[in-house]
């Protein structure tokens, strides 16, 4: 099979996995504009009341959405899997029942979001000021959901094959269009935070459309055919045995950050923006280690399916040094510059105050976060879901919302919020460090 695209199961581990990372993280970088965008142009346009309601929004967006993110991820597996076999019927199969599985769950989530999003805004306890700006905004995002959803997909099935690169370009496009939609819709015809969300949702469907198009026109194996597109059953029981303990475990998150959030919202407004505007930092301090974890999956996937069991368990090691090395540097530049950095957000003190103190609890900590996430990479790529998915249900939801159930009403204090993450994280940590040095995770060559 003629491939144009350096496979992962060749070649230096370092230059492959890091090559193979640097455009996800620039991709991440522009990805992670839209949020920042609609923060920036909302928080300094539209105030602190407005700045809230976005950043209130962003958990139950990953909380509906993190599900089918995972399902996508699974299925990035079982391409990449293929790839590397070089089986590529079964590979043309899984692509097209991916395609098709994305449709489907786009349209449900459309509805699912625009009738939900008031009910779970409440539930959470948001502030009744900040509740009838957050809900136009969440009802117009998820107006979106088909264009957000087969975007992941897309960029799923290119990365799974090693195409880091076009999924770049893309995103730089959408990323453009999303800044001059925002300033156009807030800035000059008034909009409020409603603009900025369809601004989202129009940049990310032109995402979605790129991608489609680089798909049904690339003369490689990968190729999307439109009139193809349809559930096979092998291939969709694949998906759903690896990507549903993904999708599940991203909802498991996504709930137990919810939790948090109902937390943060019962000390008003102020901590809401404030402690969002942290958030949208952490997201950008933590995009290359997001992208080497991504890499991981598709390395450890592509190098299994290809029998090259050493490799893998060398990018094992590889993989988990660089992301924690990664993700220290990162956690001490945000440490001190956390105030100049939420500032630019929203000058209010207090929010300033709220996100900064945020920020010095748990940015040196970030080594254990990316620890956990490094190996819930590498057992998603050798096909075992349910480590992470039990290990995150585990620690980063039982004990999370147990341990704020508890202290909450004893202490009374924001800070009990913040240093929750560093000790879930350590907890997470210690269970896969015991399961990988205990199990024998790597599969089978004789079976």
């Amino acid at each position: 099979m003629a491939k144009s695209i350096q496979p992962m199961y060749s070649g230096p581990i370092w230059k492959r996995m890091t090559y193979f990372a640097l455009p996800i993280f620039f991709g991440s970088l522009f990805q992670q504009l839209y949020n920042t965008v609609d923060s920036l142009i909302v928080g300094n346009y539209l105030g602190s009341s407005a700045l809230a309601a976005v950043s209130s929004s962003g958990s139950l967006i990953f909380l509906l959405i993190g599900f089918l993110g995972g399902i996508a991820s699974g299925a990035g597996v079982v391409i990449a899997r293929y790839f590397g076999a070089d089986n590529i019927d079964a590979m043309r199969r899984a692509i097209h029942t991916t395609v098709a599985a994305g449709l489907v769950a786009g349209v449900l989530m459309t509805g699912i979001g625009m009738l939900t999003s008031p009910y779970i805004l409440a539930l959470m306890g948001t502030p009744d000021s900040v509740i009838p700006e957050s809900t136009t905004y969440l009802t117009i995002y998820f107006s979106g959901s088909v264009g957000f959803i087969l975007y992941n997909v897309f960029v799923g099935i290119l990365q799974a094959v090693g195409d880091s690169r076009h999924p770049l370009y893309y995103l730089i496009a959408s990323s453009v269009i999303n800044l001059v939609l925002d300033l156009l819709f807030i800035g000059v015809l008034h909009t409020g935070v409603g603009g900025a969300a369809l601004a989202t949702v129009i940049s990310q469907v032109a995402s979605a459309c790129f991608c489609f198009l680089q798909l049904t026109r690339t003369k490689e194996v990968y190729r999307l055919r439109p009139r193809e597109i349809r559930f096979h059953r092998d291939a969709l029981a694949q998906i759903i045995r690896i990507g549903l303990p993904s999708g599940v475990q991203n909802s498991i998150i996504a709930f137990a950050n919810l939790v948090v959030q109902s937390n943060i919202n019962a000390f008003g407004a102020m901590a809401m923006a404030g402690c969002g505007a942290y958030n949208i930092v952490e997201g950008f301090g933590f995009l290359p280690i997001t992208s080497f974890t991504m890499a991981l999956t598709t390395f450890i996937s592509q190098n299994l399916g290809a029998n090259q069991l050493e490799r893998a368990k060398k990018g094992a090691r590889f993989g988990i040094i660089t992301t924690m090395v990664l993700a220290e540097l990162v956690g001490v530049v945000i440490f001190l510059l956390a105030p100049y950095i939420i500032s630019a957000f929203d000058s209010d003190p207090q929010v300033v105050q709220f996100g900064v103190a945020k920020a010095h609890v748990s940015t040196l900590f970030f080594f254990l976060l990316a620890f956990s996430h490094a190996m819930a990479a590498i057992f998603r790529g050798a096909g075992k879901a349910l480590v992470p998915m039990f290990i995150m249900l585990a620690f980063w939801c039982i004990v999370r919302v147990s341990f704020l159930t508890i202290a909450i009403p004893l202490t009374h204090s924001i800070q009990v919020v913040y240093w929750v993450y560093p000790l879930t994280w350590s907890l997470s940590s210690v269970a896969f460090l015991i399961y990988y040095k205990a199990s024998h995770w790597m599969p089978d060559p004789t079976a």
